[in-house]
């Protein structure tokens, strides 16, 4: 895998799975104008996390039995197309339409991952996966910024036509930067769906690591869904604008992770996992502080944004490994539980703010964390309990 084809492929994953996100910036403005309840916003932030879900059961597993690069590239289109649909909604639930269908289709994210694992060497899988999923991350975080200049300069709908654009032309940029896909032959789609099913049921280390990507995300929803309402008050009051920056700090700390995929190389997943896990714990400490100054809550945003970036790397580095046959399947299955856990975090942090305000934001954020921390410690101890004849996929 060459870094310029794993670099549009990092654009990939970066411009889809920022139609999942760019509502959260420009929350309040798009609800204001389309008629939503401050108390349903969160409702609103989740439908791309709803269509997310159901696209990693129904559509990942294609990435098993057809081409992955003519995938990847209609997925875009269709991407495209959910955008362009919430960017000229009239109302509520035809947002909530347009961004459950944009959602339904970033999981070519997910195609994305596969793809490189399949097609890396094994003592670099990491490292590539690494390199793509940060193209994720800059989505995710990047967008916030784009978003919330783009919402102060031209509204909040200019967000989704100019990423239905990028959308797009990567899909052009796919065709002809990618070679076909390697693979000789394919399982038919029915045997990949009843694998994911029996890999859901079964298996103790996608179980495990499942598990803590549900509460990691909650807590990673949390803050991102949340954090425009207490930002967007008094005594801050800021715009789109300068809420948007705020992701600039959790970019700067999810990069800062980069090197998380080497660590997986190197067999460290799990042990970075445990620390990176009790870091995600201290940030709320952090982040539950927004006066007088904006400082704490600027090193937990980084904090954060690092701790879950690291862990989920090693995840997808240890699943992928575990399962290279089933790569889309296996990663599809698996971000499921992220997907649920985003949507917990940004329905329960509308909700905890509009009741309490941004400490019980935090609480919730923190125990979400906590949560997971004490997941992966369970599993853990039942991995030295067994001692070191335990099998590998036992071990979370």
């Amino acid at each position: 895998m060459t870094g310029a084809r794993r670099t549009v492929l990092a654009a990939v994953c970066a411009v889809a799975v920022s139609t999942v996100y760019a509502i959260q910036p420009v929350l309040e403005a798009a609800g204001a104008e389309l008629g939503v309840a401050p108390g349903a916003l969160g409702w609103l932030a989740a439908a791309g996390q709803f269509g997310y879900v159901a696209g990693l059961v129904l559509l990942v597993p294609l990435g098993d039995v057809v081409n992955r690069r003519r995938l990847i590239a209609a997925h875009l289109v269709l991407v495209a197309a959910g955008a362009v649909t919430a960017g000229l909604a009239p109302d509520g639930p035809v947002a909530a339409a347009g961004l459950a269908a944009a959602g339904l289709f970033a999981v070519v994210v997910q195609v994305a991952v596969a793809y490189v694992a399949a097609v890396s060497a094994p003592g670099e899988r990491g490292r590539s996966i690494g390199a793509v999923t940060s193209g994720v991350v800059t989505g995710i975080l990047g967008v916030r910024v784009l978003a919330g200049v783009l919402g102060d300069a031209a509204g909040w709908r200019a967000v989704y036509l100019v990423l239905a654009l990028l959308c797009l032309v990567l899909a052009v940029a796919v065709r002809l930067s990618l070679p076909p896909d390697p693979r000789a032959s394919r399982e038919r789609y029915g045997q990949v769906i009843a694998a994911m099913a029996r890999l859901v049921a079964t298996d103790r280390l996608f179980l495990g690591r499942g598990a803590v990507a549900f509460f990691l995300f909650a807590s990673f929803g949390t803050l991102w869904s949340g954090l425009a309402l207490p930002l967007g008050a008094e005594p801050w009051s800021f715009g789109t604008s300068a809420i948007g920056l705020f992701g600039l700090a959790g970019l700067a700390g999810a990069l800062g992770a980069s090197r998380a995929g080497r660590w997986a190389d190197g067999g460290h997943a799990r042990k970075t996992s445990g620390w990176s896990l009790a870091a995600l714990v201290a940030s709320w400490a952090l982040i539950a502080q927004t006066g007088p100054t904006l400082l704490p809550l600027i090193a937990g945003i980084v904090l954060l944004d690092f701790a879950v970036q690291a862990v989920h790397v090693g995840n997808q580095h240890l699943l992928t490994a575990a399962h290279p046959d089933r790569a889309s399947s296996v990663i599809g299955a698996y971000m499921m539980f992220y997907s649920l856990g985003s949507a917990l975090g940004a329905v329960t942090t509308a909700w905890a703010y509009t009741a309490c305000g941004w400490w019980a934001s935090s609480l919730a954020g923190a125990a979400y964390a906590l949560l997971a921390f004490l997941v992966w410690a369970r599993a853990r101890s039942g991995v030295a309990a067994h001692g070191a004849g335990a099998a590998p996929q036992a071990r979370v």
